[in-house]
């Protein structure tokens, strides 16, 4: 334990006790307090932080923040996706069309302390980092209410289970071209001109760029977490596991999609913004070839092979030079040889899409081939 001046306890062996003693011999001792260090009940002690957590967030919580909504103005209207962070609807607030994430707020019984613990903290978390944002590739959040029980969930005629007695959610635009993951899968026939690829990877670099500038790590960069407004403009959405960078620290923890995770970030070893930099360019691939990475390999493989064999998405012969150094500089083992996204942008825009460089369409040949001459 630390004492209320917060200073660390000495160890000191027991009278008479020889050196060769273990730690099962020797006391804690803090203003003349003795504690047995094999007596400590540690599993208890992170219970009482987890009760001591689920005490005090709604405490702070409780005091009105400019980012909270006025839930009279909200309307759910029937979900449109669900997953394991919740469920998202789409609604309106004060006439607005909005997405509105709802999760549990963990006070139904089922969810251990540790589950609510981190359920809340990660919801805190998402809103702290979104509502600092302000950018035209980045999807505009509008507000949010935690630990309320005046959501009206519409509830399906066949739900397994009732909506939560107690819930949170977020509130953002809703975009009507869906995610860029389904505008692919439609194009994986057609494949997408070269100019519309180019265009796509720009809004998605110049939007992580402007993360990285405001020290924010995405770290779940993925075509499932971008989204389609109605002209087709690309922003990034889904901000669960999105971290503040507030100093050049490496950060450590697994986070994110296998197939778009870094080696180092698959590995376990510390890593920083370039792990979305490695992530951009699976989805820069992805973009030009309409088509999922991996697509023939277990999870568990991709995740072997991309660390030990630096396996990458095969890039097809028909993509233009400059594109696919774009990629495989993205992708590369070592984070430190990454460019960083505003060095990409930069890259992207030089790129002259005038002279084609796309893909034909499936149905026209038995494989990929490029619209116009290929790299050498």
């Amino acid at each position: 334990m630390l004492s209320e001046g917060g200073l660390t306890p000495k160890l000191e062996s027991e009278a008479g006790a020889s050196n060769s003693k273990t730690m099962s011999s020797r006391k804690i001792c803090s203003n003349n307090i003795t504690f047995r260090a094999n007596k400590i009940d540690l599993s208890n002690l992170d219970a009482m932080l987890e009760k001591h957590l689920i005490r005090v967030l709604p405490k702070y919580i409780a005091t009105k923040k400019s980012w909270e909504i006025d839930l009279n103005k909200l309307n759910l209207h029937y979900s449109v996706a669900n997953g394991g962070y919740g469920t998202v609807y789409r609604g309106t607030y004060d006439t607005q069309d909005v997405a509105v994430k709802v999760l549990n707020w963990g006070e139904d019984g089922v969810a251990t302390a540790a589950e609510i613990a981190s359920l809340r903290e990660s919801f805190w978390q998402e809103v702290t980092v979104w509502n600092k944002l302000d950018h035209p590739n980045v999807t505009k959040f509008i507000g949010a209410s935690m630990g309320t029980s005046d959501l009206k969930i519409p509830l399906p005629s066949r739900a397994p289970k009732p909506p939560p007695s107690k819930a949170c959610c977020i509130v953002a635009e809703f975009l009507h071209g869906g995610t860029l993951k389904h505008y692919l899968f439609k194009n994986k026939k057609n494949k997408l001109p070269y100019k519309v690829v180019i265009r796509l990877a720009l809004d998605l670099a110049r939007g992580l760029s402007y993360l990285h500038s405001k020290k924010i790590i995405h770290r779940d960069v993925k075509t499932d977490n971008m989204l389609l407004d109605a002209n087709q403009n690309l922003k990034i959405a889904d901000f669960g596991i999105a971290q503040e960078a507030t100093n050049e620290s490496d950060m450590t923890g697994q986070g994110g999609t296998y197939g778009y995770m870094a080696p180092e970030v698959l590995n376990g070893k510390p890593y920083n913004r370039k792990c979305d930099v490695y992530s951009f360019g699976v989805c820069l691939w992805e973009i030009y070839c309409c088509n999922t990475p991996y697509s023939k390999l277990s999870l568990a493989t991709v995740s072997c092979v991309s660390i030990n064999q630096h396996l990458r998405p095969d890039i097809p012969r028909c993509c233009p030079s400059e594109l696919a150094n774009i990629m495989r500089k993205c992708w590369d083992p070592k984070s430190e040889r990454r460019p960083e996204m505003h060095e990409v942008v930069k890259m992207l825009e030089a790129i002259d899409t005038s002279k084609g460089g796309g893909m034909i369409p499936k149905n026209q040949k038995q494989s990929w081939f490029c619209l116009f001459p290929s790299r050498p």
